[in-house]
């Protein structure tokens, strides 16, 4: 299970470094930062590796058993397939025990680790580097181009520089040759040039009248130009904690009530503001819904039919406005209802699954030790494909529930727990089939049953071309 283990944790954790390549590779990271986000990595992708690890393993170690009979001479000395797994789901349960402490404490831990990690990356900028001709534009308010580099010695020669960081002042340096690079703490560029001339534009508000042009010529000049987010910068974790990932049982719990409370809140905020302030805007008696009186459309038709033309089209133009007023505050309203909505989805996804990602492992180990038994192949080639095609539709189950846990169509407890559900009954067949000794995956079986078909096809073909025979030959 250990070797089954890593190996899922290498394949889920290169897919999940491919997925994020392009925010990792150029920004001049340290190896300590690299090494840290693919620890906390490794630890989110836990709840997926484990089941699929155990599943893995479990159809290996009772298919070396079944591979070289030993399965059938522990049978044969009275000992029942059960009794033989007693050890191994013993070991199952304290490793579902401890996958949940994981899932629930490490886990929430790693995310928010990583979500801080991922963000302090994404703010950092491109590591610096020049190609031959090309503008380099990853600074601020400056463009950069060079003739050649010398790959060696890193000279420059053929500089080009605009500046205009400086909002009253655009520089145009141009340099036979120089050096360079960022310095060590990375919050400076370090430029040194030779034999070049600056061209200085001064400008003010009245640019297009007072504008002044300054040329100089140097021999050698150091420039140092403050750089801001090439330092790789820690930022606070904390701005994390309010995502679902990140949290436990408990806060799930506690956020999952509030998120409640919330939304009826908004509810009854909504009615009372949208009939209060919006439709009925004079009737400063209304305290509630219950209380609002009775509007008599007859009497406010005839109302309006003894208006001037000009009253009735202020009537109706204030009306209108009051409308549109009241469909924006509605609109505006379920938006943030429906924001809320979907962060109570979130919050009550991930608390089901903290709960079903333990189950899950012992289904798996439930649905590999006797396929395990039935198979009788160990090793890693038919291991591998029973457990990528299991693991395949249970996954494609589960993101289907969540996708309709999110989307608010099913509630938390059935989207999450639908794939172990569906798999639990197939884990109690395969158990069942395996301890009778069934050969349900031996072709000869199948061959055995079909046979009295495969005869009465037989025998009515030899009929029907016989009869054919008779009357062609009449």
């Amino acid at each position: 299970m250990v070797l089954t283990f890593f190996i899922v944790m290498f394949i889920l954790l290169m897919h999940y470094l491919w997925m994020h390549i392009d925010e990792l590779v150029g920004k001049g990271l340290g190896p300590e930062v690299i090494v840290e986000l693919v620890f906390y990595a490794s630890a989110t992708l836990v709840p997926m590796g484990l089941p699929l690890a155990t599943l893995l393993a479990s159809i290996m170690t009772m298919g070396n058993l079944g591979e070289n009979n030993e399965l059938l001479a522990l049978k044969a000395a009275g000992i029942s397939l059960p009794r033989i797994m007693k050890p191994l789901i013993i070991l199952m349960t304290v490793v579902c025990i401890g996958s949940f402490f994981i899932i629930n404490n490490f886990t929430p831990y790693s995310y928010k680790k990583m979500f801080s990690l991922l963000s302090d990356i994404s703010k950092q900028k491109q590591e610096m580097k020049f190609q031959d001709g090309i503008f380099f534009n990853g600074i601020p308010d400056m463009s950069i181009r060079i003739g050649h580099q010398d790959p060696e010695t890193g000279k420059l020669t053929d500089i080009l520089i605009y500046n205009n960081k400086t909002y009253s002042k655009m520089q145009t340096t141009v340099a036979d040759s120089g050096y360079i690079r960022i310095s060590d703490d990375r919050k400076y560029l370090i430029v040194m040039l030779y034999n070049g001339q600056i061209y200085e534009e001064n400008r003010d508000y009245q640019w297009f009248s007072k504008n002044q042009l300054s040329h100089h010529m140097f021999d050698d000049q150091l420039l140092l130009v403050p750089l801001s987010g090439f330092a790789f910068e820690r930022s606070d974790q904390e701005q994390f904690a309010s995502r679902s990932e990140t949290k436990n049982m408990t806060e799930l719990s506690y956020t999952i009530d509030s998120l409640k409370h919330a939304q009826d809140s908004m509810v009854t905020a909504f009615e009372n503001r949208l009939v209060k302030s919006h439709l009925i805007r004079n009737l400063n008696s209304v305290v509630s819904l219950d209380s609002l009186p009775v509007l008599h459309p007859a009497g406010m038709l005839r109302t309006l039919d003894t208006m001037s033309v000009e009253d009735r089209n202020a009537v109706f133009g204030q009306a209108s406005s009051w409308a549109e007023e009241a469909r924006g505050y509605a609109d505006y309203e379920q938006d943030f209802m429906r924001y809320t909505a979907e962060l109570l989805y979130r919050a009550q996804a991930d608390f089901q699954r903290k709960i079903s990602l333990p189950f899950s492992i012992m289904i798996f180990f439930l649905i590999g030790a006797p396929l395990g038994a039935i198979i009788r192949k160990g090793g890693l080639g038919m291991p591998i494909v029973v457990s990528v095609l299991f693991f395949v539709i249970y996954y494609i189950i589960t993101i289907t529930g969540e996708k309709f846990v999110k989307d608010g169509v099913w509630p938390a407890f059935w989207g999450i727990w639908i794939s172990s559900l569906i798999l639990f009954p197939i884990a109690i067949f395969l158990t069942y089939k395996s301890t009778n000794d069934s050969a349900l995956f031996n072709p000869d079986a199948y061959k055995k049953r079909l046979e009295p078909i495969l005869a009465l096809y037989r025998r009515v073909r030899e009929r029907w071309l016989k009869k054919r025979n008779q009357q062609n030959h009449t």
